[in-house]
């Protein structure tokens, strides 16, 4: 079970005691929000591209949509989202669960700037009933070798836009 392979995996950054798994569905950012009583931005949603061969997995907040232009001048090709069943083979987490931990070797993660603002955000944490509190840091440490760098490619979060 993706869950069980996530706590294991969260263990050795000692935030495995804080998965928090829920009788309800979180699958969504709007489930999430719900089942963790905060605001839905707070929510650090995982989304997961391809790139011809390369899986691209971009983190970002709740309230936060792909850009595409932006997407295309980062990753040099248009946005394309993985289907559920890609979802599982590329990353082993179905959707609804989707997150970037205990991923396979060569699974590129980018933390988007929306998730900046926040003291704290929730990702999933390998199910669509579950999600643990981190700092961006924690967050970014967690993310282990599949960490990359962190990107602008999101809208739709800013004060101004």
């Amino acid at each position: 079970m993706s869950i069980e392979k996530v706590r294991a995996y969260l263990k050795a950054y000692e935030v495995a005691d804080r998965i928090q798994e829920f009788s309800v569905s979180s699958a969504t950012v709007e489930l999430a929000a719900l089942a963790l009583g905060v605001e839905g931005a707070r929510i650090a949603k995982t989304l997961s591209f391809k790139a011809d061969e390369r899986t691209i997995l971009v983190v970002a907040a709740g309230d936060a949509k792909v850009d595409n232009g932006k997407y295309k001048a980062q990753f040099g090709i248009k946005a394309k989202m993985l289907t559920p069943d890609e979802a599982v083979e590329r990353i082993g987490h179905a959707v609804g669960g989707v997150c970037p931990f205990a991923l396979p070797a060569g699974v590129e993660t980018y933390l988007d700037a929306s998730l900046r603002r926040f003291d704290t955000v929730f990702p999933a944490a390998g199910s669509a009933a579950s999600a643990l509190e981190l700092t961006c840091d924690e967050l970014e440490r967690c993310c282990g070798d599949s960490f990359t760098a962190w990107v602008d490619v999101c809208k739709g979060w800013q004060e101004e836009e």
